[in-house]
């Protein structure tokens, strides 16, 4: 089983208008696919981009919910907005892939995973293995959560991959990103890093000054690679260009271009 996370810079521009869609992508994504299944099992996760990041930011969702009843009820209607946005990316998702005779089903995100402080405190994926066995395609993606200790969070889709990875420990976890792979810069500044030793990850995030989230809500390239450090010991992992044809289907194969870790 392969488990492929959609960037949303892969399928959505979040610097564009609101809730823009890259269709002819996410149909690409599709096609490649088919070439695989049903010899190959997969999940599919993908982001947020133009979707629930501008809500999530706007409501300041991360901030979690405060003591005084107006400003958490703002904060209330902005997580059901947020939640409504991601479904509708889920939705554009799923058309995309039925339409390449791929049985993409829905997995609400919220209603699976609970956390505590942002991290995954509890998974039920039952459902989850029950539609891979029954060869359907999961659909999940990064949406608002639940939080013990917050009230309300964000669960980015690099999380879900992680928890995922550690539970069903799936031959490969494919990031498919807008860029060729993991840099030691800036990308078009820095080398490509083609195979990344998982115990050079520490050392890379460094060099990146990963020291803060940064201005994704959900981490950026610092949250991948962290998430990456411990997927690693679970599963083989592959950070790819998700906008250019055929490097997704590298990867699958094992003789794509891109960033590889090997499992420990």
């Amino acid at each position: 089983m392969i488990i492929v996370k959609v960037g949303g810079s892969v399928f959505s521009d979040k610097k564009g208008k609101a809730e823009n869609f890259d269709g002819e992508t996410v149909r690409r994504i599709a096609k490649e696919i088919v070439n695989f299944y049903p010899r190959e099992g997969f999940i599919i996760v993908h982001g947020g981009g133009s979707f629930g990041h501008p809500y999530a930011k706007e409501y300041r969702i991360r901030d979690g919910l405060p003591g005084d009843w107006e400003t958490a009820h703002l904060k209330r209607i902005g997580f059901t907005l947020t939640h409504q946005a991601m479904l509708r990316a889920n939705a554009r998702f799923i058309e995309a892939f039925v339409r390449e005779g791929l049985p993409a089903f829905s997995v609400s995100t919220s209603s699976v995973f609970i956390t505590e402080n942002g991290e995954v405190a509890y998974g039920d994926l039952e459902v989850v293995e029950r539609l891979l066995e029954l060869k359907f395609i999961p659909v999940l993606f990064g949406d608002v959560s639940i939080d013990l200790a917050k009230g309300v969070e964000i669960l980015s889709g690099d999380q879900i991959i992680t928890y995922l990875a550690k539970m069903l420990e799936p031959n490969k976890v494919i990031f498919l990103m807008d860029v060729d792979g993991i840099y030691d810069g800036k990308p078009g500044e820095g080398r490509l890093i083609q195979n990344l030793p998982k115990e050079e990850i520490l050392a890379l995030l460094e060099r990146l000054h990963c020291t803060s989230a940064g201005t994704d809500v959900t981490g950026g390239i610092c949250n991948k690679l962290r998430e990456a450090k411990k997927i690693a010991e679970h599963s083989e992992v592959w950070f790819v260009n998700g906008k250019v044809p055929g490097r997704l289907s590298g990867a699958i194969r094992g003789d794509g271009f891109g960033t590889r870790i090997a499992r420990e």
